[in-house]
């Protein structure tokens, strides 16, 4: 079978690749975790029906994509709202992972009518503490990202992963992130906190979480599952913060069922 490539392209400064869904087939929207790109939903994508809509973009800073003025949860949210206008997509399922997930949390409440399916993955209503993003702010401005990729590399994935032959690719896509891009991110993080509207959260949700997780630690996610009526909780065997990345197979298999 010849592959339906997606198109890539540019809005307002955003860069996104788009791909419409045949027929019924459900359209999903993505969003990413701090410090990579829409490359890291690749390994789920692969695994996913040819007739499915996709749409994955890069965060403000991140990526291709322009960094932003003034950038916050509220905005990041904002820019995926511009994207689905400009498309015309009125109906979809919310994929979001760590500050992907904030993202979707709102979308799931600015877009109650037109969001299916709510998938979480390694995310919370609030992620950390101002002391503890306001020291990586301060290192990331100060020596770039490479001068704390290795701590962060060590909370993205279990030991095992760092022997394989794409770890590397990963260090890459964190380390080439732009400094004020990652910071403005961690701030943006840093000062969000969503805790009181997860029980307004209506739409059908599955939370997952890589088992070996340290920077949104299970028992952190499966409280965040458990403070939204009827959402699922799910842990990851053998993944740290990106089991998109580490286990596409079950990530997809989740995905698939939950749409089913």
């Amino acid at each position: 079978m010849t592959p339906r490539l997606e198109t890539f392209t540019a809005h307002d400064g955003l860069h996104y690749r788009y791909r419409p869904a045949e027929g019924d087939a459900p359209l999903l929207v993505f969003a990413n975790s701090l410090g990579t790109d829409l490359r890291v939903w690749d390994r789920v994508v692969a695994l996913l029906p040819q007739s499915w809509g996709l749409l994955r973009h890069d965060k403000r800073g991140h990526g291709l994509s322009l960094a932003r003025a003034g950038l916050t949860i509220e905005t990041m949210a904002s820019d995926v709202e511009a994207l689905l206008d400009h498309l015309g997509i009125t109906r979809f399922a919310g994929i979001g992972l760590s500050v992907g997930g904030l993202i979707m949390q709102r979308l799931a409440l600015r877009r109650p009518a037109a969001m299916t399916h709510l998938m979480l993955a390694d995310t919370a209503a609030r992620i950390g503490t101002p002391e503890i993003w306001n020291p990586r702010i301060e290192a990331v401005l100060g020596g770039g990202i490479a001068s704390i990729s290795d701590a962060i590399l060590s909370r993205w994935f279990v030991p095992a992963y760092a022997g394989s032959e794409d770890f590397a690719l990963w260090r890459a896509m964190l380390e080439r992130t732009p400094a004020q891009g990652y910071a403005d991110v961690c701030a943006a993080i840093r000062d969000a906190d969503y805790t009181a509207d997860l029980a307004r959260i209506a739409v059908k949700t599955l939370v997952v979480a890589g088992s070996a997780d340290a920077s949104t630690p299970p028992a952190l996610v499966r409280a965040t599952a458990e403070a939204i009526p009827g959402a699922r909780f799910v842990e990851i065997a053998d993944a740290g913060h990106l089991p998109c990345v580490e286990q596409p197979a079950s990530f997809a298999a989740l995905l698939r069922e939950h749409l089913a």
